[in-house]
């Protein structure tokens, strides 16, 4: 079995033992096992595809495939390149914290039932290299939000959760006209995407309406403006795991997707069309962080944030050069990191002040001080502080992206550089005001710091930010060889 099989194997037999698990112990030990099983397998995975890739050039590593519809030519094939390395390791490490951030969730069984089918689909779909295989796993991961929203958020959870199944339903239906089109328009023999990138060609006449097809599909799971709006109200019902899960990794999809595959299988319409989704990330970009500036709930603070940062994604990627796209994949590892960050930090807030408003909070620093000190890192790592991860991600687009010599691209990076002025706006404000000044509650003033469950998931992840933000040439390194043959295509 390949060892990328694995990824999708364990959690579905987390699932199996939870069935078979008769109390919170039980539970807890699955997961945790199960959890920290699939963190090493990343990271065995880094060191397997570090020293294979130095002796082969192939597109990509660890490939296998099993055909199990033929009239379709559908097939389990799974691959990866650096890129998707990236995104297994940034799933397992938000994987891992999640479970740590959910320790005393009702009906933990039920929920992490659907916890584990969540993470069965994203890591499935960053395996897959089967057009039909990858939607499938694209659906897997996101069929459980509704319930794990609708039964376990938070505030006007069920208006959330149908919200959020209707837009990204809504976004698959075109995803899946696109990949039928794909599909018979470059000959109907295949749907590896390497196979059709490789070999076949899709004519630009389909392409020119493939490709927006496609690329809003992924896009509306990418917070692409204006089929945002599900974001927000989802990250604000969703509890603390899923948030961090639905922020960190499941939104990731999008950018991946309109990456790997709009971009990568239709270079010319790409190079035709994409200047229309170039105004439309660059608006996400800037309305993202000024929304922010105006919420008092910390976590449609975070919600608006995500948007900007996914924002920024695909306006990188939409930049198709080297330096820009190196950067977008780098952003999706920050931000993934800081905002599950951020919303473990919220949910430990929340947990004990029961409020979100950060009108009602003040003084948290001397009444939780180790929460409150995370807080502030997860804020600097998010306007982009030199030292940590999202200086390096977001300083990486702007080079790239300002390399253009054409004054449209020019003047559209300026403007998502002001986004940084914005963030930092709305990061120390609220920064600030929870942390800082008087306490607005005097029954606050009894408040527990975060338990050693809680310690565990966010250490676990102000780890891994520092570490990308003082050695960015190693995440440079793993994801550079894989961008280069895409680039080459849209050259």
């Amino acid at each position: 079995m390949s060892i990328l099989s694995l990824f999708v194997l364990v959690p579905v037999l987390m699932i199996g033992c939870l069935f078979l698990c008769k109390d919170i112990k039980q539970i807890r030990a699955v997961m945790v096992t199960g959890a920290s099983v699939l963190l090493i397998l990343a990271a065995v995975l880094v060191v397997l595809f570090i020293g294979e890739r130095a002796v082969s050039d192939a597109t990509m590593l660890f490939v296998s495939s099993i055909v199990w519809y033929e009239p379709l030519n559908i097939a389990y094939s799974v691959g990866v390149d650096g890129i998707s390395v990236a995104m297994l390791a940034l799933s397992s490490i938000i994987v891992f914290t999640g479970v740590f951030s959910s320790w005393n969730m009702n009906m933990a069984k039920e929920y992490f039932l659907w916890y584990c089918l969540l993470a069965t689909g994203v890591f499935g779909f960053f395996i897959s290299i089967d057009l039909f295989t990858m939607f499938m796993f694209y659906e897997v991961a996101l069929i459980p939000m509704y319930l794990l929203i609708g039964l376990w958020g938070t505030g006007k959870k069920e208006y959330s959760a149908m919200k959020l199944t209707l837009m990204l339903m809504g976004g698959s239906a075109f995803l899946l006209v696109g990949i039928l089109g794909i599909y018979y328009t470059s000959g109907h023999t295949t749907m590896n995407l390497l196979e059709i990138a490789d070999h076949l060609h899709i004519p630009v006449e389909h392409q020119r309406w493939i490709f927006p097809t496609t690329f809003l599909g992924f896009g509306v799971l990418g917070a692409l403006f204006p089929f945002h709006t599900w974001s927000p109200d989802g990250h604000a019902s969703a509890p603390t795991a899923v948030s961090m899960l639905h922020a960190g990794v499941l939104m990731k999809l999008g950018g991946y997707g309109c990456f790997r595959v709009a971009m990568y299988l239709m270079p010319e319409a790409a190079g035709e069309l994409g200047w229309i989704f170039l105004i439309l990330t660059g608006i996400s970009v800037v309305y993202g962080a000024f929304g922010a500036v105006v919420q008092t709930d910390l976590k449609y603070i975070n919600a608006y944030s995500s948007v900007s940062h996914c924002g920024l994604v695909l306006f990188a990627v939409l930049m198709m050069n080297q330096i820009s796209m190196t950067g977008a994949v780098m952003q999706m590892l920050s931000h993934g990191l800081m905002t599950a960050l951020f919303f473990a930090l919220i949910g430990l807030i929340y947990g004990r002040t029961h409020t979100r408003d950060i009108r009602e909070m003040g003084g948290l620093m001397k009444i939780m001080p180790f929460a409150s000190a995370c807080y502030v890192i997860a804020g600097l790592a998010s306007l982009g502080l030199p030292g940590l991860s999202g200086f390096v991600a977001e300083m990486t687009i702007f080079v790239g992206s300002f390399q253009h010599v054409d004054l449209f691209r020019r003047v559209l990076t300026i403007v998502a550089c002001c986004s940084i002025v914005i963030t930092a706006v709305y990061i120390l404000r609220t920064v600030g005001k929870i942390l800082y000044g008087p306490v607005q509650d005097e029954h606050h003033l009894g408040l527990s710091d975060a338990a050693w469950y809680e310690k565990v998931s966010a250490l676990g992840l102000i780890v891994a930010i520092v570490a990308m933000g003082l050695y960015p040439l190693g995440v440079s390194e793993l994801i550079s060889d894989s961008i280069a043959p895409i680039v080459a295509k849209l050259m």
